[in-house]
């Protein structure tokens, strides 16, 4: 079996993809500083015999080399997301110098490399749904809301680069928002974890913006469901892939489904933010639809668990925790 490495491997979706390739009998080492991950989450296979944990930077090249050895194919979570809270300049550097030092790791070792991006690359294009092939419309390089967006398709073409520059094989995936149990319960892990949180106690929930923007909803599973396909499809390399679900929602409808399903009567107090409130210069997208033919036709990726069931799941996870 192969041995695959998990930048951000103890973070939300690196502790799901890791215990279900232990399950599938690969080996797995993950390295991660724990900034954002949590050992909890890699807790109950962490003595595995075929687990490894290295707490470390993913700009560190020299120890990256070093854990490396062996292995096959490289999936590069460790990554910083839109700064609401501040860290512009850190969201830059560690999706760009981070991507670049993975790739010189793997040119080195001759690795494969699985790059996780974001389907907030697709921007402000007005032509909806996003295929693989969409324009990528980025806002105003003034406001930091879009550092994330840049720096993520700076990492795509540095992969492309390396690709055909140096013969690294190489695959993108463009998630929509993940959520389900084990996501952080900040703003970090989106706005499912803040609703859950607020619902759970009744308490008034916080929605960026007037809450219509619509955006697409992919339970962990199924994310990872796609992941494993791209690993177990040595033959396809050098490709995009959207992974998401067919689920899209209003964030105003997902505060009410929330409270609703934490078992709440009645409609939740909204707390509306002004995006003034958020960050300089804050762009919002109204909507975020992906098209997922391409992973359906050649990874036969079909998403199994739908927002009322996968929202379930995950408010239990919430309650479980408390």
């Amino acid at each position: 079996m192969k041995t695959i490495l998990i930048t951000g491997g103890a973070g939300f979706l690196g502790s799901h993809l890791s215990r279900a390739l232990l399950e599938k009998g690969y080996r797995v080492i993950v390295l991660d500083d724990l900034s954002h991950g949590n050992i909890e989450n890699i807790s109950d296979y962490i003595t595995s015999p075929k687990f490894a944990l290295y707490r470390g930077d993913v700009l560190d090249k020299n120890f990256l080399i070093e854990i490396s050895e062996g292995v096959d194919i490289i999936v590069h979570f460790a990554t910083y997301k839109i700064p609401r809270e501040g860290g512009f300049l850190k969201t830059i550097e560690v999706n760009t110098k981070g991507t670049e030092t993975i790739l010189e790791v793997a040119k080195e070792r001759k690795i494969s490399v699985i790059l996780g991006s974001t389907d907030d690359v697709y921007g402000k294009n007005p032509e909806l749904p996003f295929s693989e092939e969409s324009a990528l419309v980025i806002g105003n390089s003034n406001s930091i809301r879009w550092s994330d967006a840049i720096s993520k398709i700076y990492s795509e073409q540095l992969c492309f680069a390396y690709q055909d520059a140096y013969q690294v094989p190489i695959n993108i995936l463009r998630f929509s928002i993940i959520y389900g149990p084990r996501q952080r319960k900040d703003w970090w892990g989106g706005p499912l974890g803040v609703f859950i949180e607020r619902a759970l106690k009744r308490e008034p929930i916080p929605i960026h913006g007037d809450g219509l923007q619509v955006r697409n909803f992919v339970y962990v599973s199924d994310a990872v469901e796609g992941i494993l396909r791209v690993i177990e499809k040595e033959e396809i390399h050098g490709e995009v892939f959207n992974i998401g679900s067919l689920d899209h929602l209003r964030i105003l409808d997902l505060a009410f489904q929330i409270w609703s399903f934490a078992g709440n009567s009645g409609k939740p107090e909204i707390e509306f933010i002004a995006y003034p409130d958020l960050c300089q210069d804050y762009e919002d997208v109204r909507i975020r639809d992906m098209d997922l033919t391409k992973a359906r036709y050649l990874l036969n990726y079909h998403p199994q668990i739908g927002i009322e069931e996968g929202l379930k799941r995950t408010i239990d996870w919430f309650r479980g925790c408390r």
